[in-house]
């Protein structure tokens, strides 16, 4: 029997460890080790602050649907691993394995900036999306102008386009968005370049909800110092804020960074193939944020990153679990899809309107790219909510 480790349990590492699972059956022992039991659907965090979802709407026990699936799951801390002896230790002891998967997200570097940490609010995680909700309701009792954006080497900016956006349209129905002045920060070249290198049409459509909902941008610039009531831009401009909302860059986490023979970028992701390999181990494989990938294009004089989105996550997810599978069934061919050519499939939520993006390939050059604005509700978004936590919660791993 083949043993596979899988290192985290979110969007890459339980596709993965379920699509191992069902394809290899009684010939596969599965393992994953995650610190926490909860499955989350991260991009719906963007609505928790307005109190259109609590986290238990978007979260469920995903040990109980992996151990029904036949896959064992050990509550811990993965502490390091050592590629050449196969062993992973962590807080509940140490774990031998044939095939190891890393798929363990990303850490948030909050020290990117001065102030940053302190006082300036994160929604991607649960506890960073309450105490936005918090402070939005303080915020709302003495308005004052507002700063949304992203950090310098930061990689995802959708969701914070989508969380000003939804910002806009909460303070109109709180009735105070005469009091405010709302302004956007990007270290991108051009406004929805998304670290993909735009898409046809994204930048004037991007441009024309900036005017109509009186947004103040500024691109390429990045944040020198974020304080109590303001954010200094590195441009030497300086925006009074009241209230900040930062994505901040990821890099790699301390399990990666700890395991020196993994041989981790400096940001602390893996080196892998086209496949999901390591570069140098061959029974050690990559999925998801984990996954170092190289840009195809040039940042600006504000360097940014390219996005590590579910979608993508849950695709490599399922790549390696078919390349392991071949792998222990003797076979060579293995399948490959590099990061850039996986299709762009992204619904940004707007303010309770939405922009479908669609493209054949995530990065450029591709052979068709589309971005659909739908002004009246954001139906697609919450659909592809709702389908995403119906399969996973009944582990369909092998539904797209």
């Amino acid at each position: 029997m083949t043993t596979t480790v899988v290192i985290g349990g979110n969007f890459a590492g339980m596709t993965a460890a379920l699509e191992i699972k069902r394809k290899g059956k009684k010939e596969h022992k599965v393992i994953v080790i995650d610190k926490s039991p909860l499955f989350l659907f991260v991009p719906s965090l963007i609505w928790v602050p307005f109190g259109r979802r609590e986290i238990k709407d978007i979260s469920f026990r995903k040990d109980t649907i992996l151990e029904k699936k036949g896959v064992d799951f050990i509550q811990a801390v993965a502490l390091r691993v050592d590629p050449n002896e196969q062993m992973v230790y962590t807080t509940k002891g140490n774990f031998a394995y044939d095939h190891l998967v890393v798929a363990t997200g990303p850490k948030v570097k909050y020290d990117v900036a001065p102030g940053v940490a302190e006082f300036a609010h994160y929604i991607g995680t649960p506890n960073g999306a309450m105490k936005t909700r918090k402070a939005l309701e303080e915020f709302k009792k003495n308005p004052g102008p507002i700063v949304i954006g992203a950090t310098q080497n930061a990689g995802c900016m959708g969701a914070a386009y989508e969380f000003l956006f939804n910002v806009e349209k909460w303070l109109r129905e709180q009735k105070i968005r005469k009091k405010v002045d709302l302004h956007w920060i990007t270290p991108e070249t051009f406004l929805g370049h998304f670290g993909i290198d735009g898409i046809t049409g994204g930048e004037t459509m991007l441009k024309s909800f900036m005017k109509m909902f009186n947004i103040h941008y500024h691109t390429e610039v990045g944040v020198k110092e974020v304080t109590k009531d303001k954010v200094i831009l590195t441009s030497g401009e300086e925006l009074a804020s009241d209230f900040t909302m930062l994505m901040p860059p990821f890099v790699g986490v301390d399990f990666v960074v700890n395991s020196a023979d993994l041989m981790a970028t400096p940001a602390g992701y893996l080196p892998v193939g086209d496949d999901y390999r390591h570069v140098k181990y061959p029974n050690v494989w990559s999925a998801g944020i984990a996954v170092d990938v190289k840009l195809p294009f040039k940042p600006g004089k504000v360097p940014f990153s390219g996005p590590k989105t579910g979608y993508p996550s849950d695709e490599t997810g399922k790549i390696v679990a078919e390349n392991i599978v071949r792998v222990t069934s003797g076979k060579d061919k293995l399948k490959k899809k590099s990061w850039g050519k996986i299709p762009g499939i992204c619904v940004m939520d707007a303010g309770k309107k939405e922009v479908i993006i669609v493209s054949d390939h995530l990065f450029k050059p591709r052979n068709f790219a589309i971005m659909i604005p739908n002004v009246f509700y954001d139906f697609s978004k919450v659909l592809f909510e709702k389908y995403f936590l119906w399969k996973t919660r009944h582990g369909y791993s092998q539904l797209p």
